[in-house]
């Protein structure tokens, strides 16, 4: 097995913590260091295309609602873990750079749907492209077995721990 960075900190855990606490501690600073590793090769992608992080996941979020790319702020808001103002921020200026629309929604006059343009369809595929690309970057050299039981051991952790709400 190989050692990383979180090794160094696991043994100064083990002489105070349980064996159990230290591996939560052990798990939750690798996640949180790999997420950071995507993190950081996604935004150098995306700042090349002039886009943030938030406005990158709500491109891809229309984009995968598949034709006519096209959501309700509401559950855009839902899918992407963002408040409701958090997401009316990053639609109006996904709306000023031309990528997306509002338009009424005939079934319900309280909503609006926001959509893609062309132009944000165009943005939203170089966008998943650079992500393709940083997320390769990053694993490159792991075996692709070792990514696939990373990520279905985390799929039944987060199937638990995901149900939780927290203050």
């Amino acid at each position: 097995m190989h050692k990383d960075e979180i090794d160094e900190l696991a043994a100064g855990w083990a002489r105070s913590l349980p064996p159990p606490m230290v591996a939560t501690l052990e798990l939750s600073k690798r996640i949180s260091r790999i997420g950071g590793l995507f993190e950081q090769a996604l935004k150098a992608e995306l700042a090349e295309l002039g886009l943030t992080y938030a406005e990158f996941d709500v491109l891809a979020a229309l984009y995968r609602a598949g034709p006519p790319h096209r959501m309700k702020p509401s559950d855009l808001a839902k899918s992407l873990y963002l408040t409701s103002g958090g997401t009316s921020n990053v639609l109006q200026r996904l709306a000023s750079a031309g990528y997306v629309e509002r338009e009424d929604n005939p079934g319900d006059a309280r909503s609006r749907w926001v959509q893609l343009t062309a132009e944000g369809r165009h943005i939203a595929a170089q966008a998943l492209d650079a992500s393709v690309r940083a997320h390769e970057e990053v694993v490159a050299g792991v075996p692709e077995e070792s990514v696939r039981q990373a990520a279905d051991a985390l799929r039944e952790v987060l199937a638990i721990v995901g149900r939780r709400r927290f203050r």
